[in-house]
């Protein structure tokens, strides 16, 4: 589905005509670019688009199916990125994922959005606002959508950071710290944290090589080398995000192993306690299995005060054992 279309000129929006071709000549002449934003478009949607731009097939094709990893690749006749913004829902305290392909090339920008958590009609207005960003031309484009991802990005690490504050208070806490919920809490929060690393992590290749950083120093195409600032402003947010997301996952695991110890030191008191109470109960057991074996010639077994006695032997038995164990911590 078409979101949006518009000719983009000195920072100022103007509508685009219905034909691609038309609308891509009209920017073209003007020193302008069109900007065209499509929402999990069909493959014959796309195909207008392709046919009108030229863009690559192999591109093409990574944008129709989706389910790429975060990349930057450069094309003869355009540049290629692949963006994964991340959805919070706090209902359920999960973490989703959607896409956004955003296609650069002389005087356009195809933007490709695959999800719900991908919205960018707010960076669309929040840039048409900005007019002094928005006449670098298509390069304004790719940065306020990185911007606003990576930006977002913080905000859920800041959400998952509090659930990881909830889970440790939960893990430590008398009461539910052995529960078996406990562990499937541990176990579903693991998991979104992966999903979140696998969105943020990969990222850091393609903004490194926007920013000009390391080996990709070299200028990529179709980016202006004036919004290098830009991108290096974006890329230090991610790296924020990436040492957050890995401390996350450092520490659950920390919060998993320390769960898992305290089970079995629990499960250790409880086995103490069955040993205590079972040999308790032998003694007793012990002493009448001895005295029903119903032989004749049996010590005390005709005298008068036999029964008692054994009975007061049993009780104080019992009393020293118990005396025992709950002095050694057994009960």
């Amino acid at each position: 589905m078409i979101v949006d279309c518009a000719i983009y000129r000195d920072g100022r929006r103007r509508e685009a005509p219905e034909d691609f071709s038309a609308a891509l000549g009209e920017a073209r002449a003007e020193g302008g670019f069109v900007w065209i934003g499509l929402y999990e478009p069909t493959h014959a949607e796309f195909d207008l688009v392709t046919e009108e731009f030229g863009l690559h097939p192999l591109a093409v094709e990574d944008a129709l199916k989706a389910h790429q990893r975060p990349k930057l690749e450069v094309f003869d006749d355009s540049l290629f990125l692949v963006l994964k913004p991340v959805l919070y829902e706090p209902e359920s305290d999960a973490v989703s994922t959607g896409e956004v392909m955003i296609f650069i090339g002389d005087g356009f920008v195809v933007t490709v959005r695959h999800g719900e958590g991908s919205p960018l009609a707010a960076v669309r207005r929040r840039l048409e606002q900005d007019p002094e960003l928005l006449v670098k031309g298509p390069t304004a484009v790719v940065y306020a959508i990185a911007d606003a991802v990576v930006d977002h990005y913080l905000e859920v690490a800041g959400e998952l950071q509090t659930d990881m504050e909830e889970l440790e208070a939960e893990v430590f806490s008398p009461e539910g710290g052995g529960s078996r919920n406990t562990a499937m809490r541990i176990y579903t929060f693991k998991r979104q944290v992966l999903e979140f690393r696998r969105a943020s992590g990969p990222l850091t290749l393609p903004l490194t090589r926007l920013a000009g950083f390391g080996p990709f120093g070299d200028a990529v195409p179709f980016v202006n080398e004036k919004a290098r600032p830009y991108f290096r402003d974006v890329n230090d947010h991610l790296a924020r995000v990436n040492e957050a997301v890995e401390g996350l996952d450092r520490l659950v695991s920390d919060i998993l192993s320390a769960h898992l110890a305290q089970m079995s030191v629990r499960q250790n008191d409880d086995m103490r306690k069955i040993s205590a109470w079972a040999a308790m109960a032998a003694v007793p057991t012990l002493i009448a299995g001895i005295y029903g074996m119903n032989f004749d010639h049996m010590p005390e077994l005709h005298w008068i005060w036999s029964y008692p006695a054994v009975i007061s032997l049993m009780v104080v038995l019992e009393v020293l054992l118990y005396r025992t164990f709950k002095r050694r911590g057994w009960l």
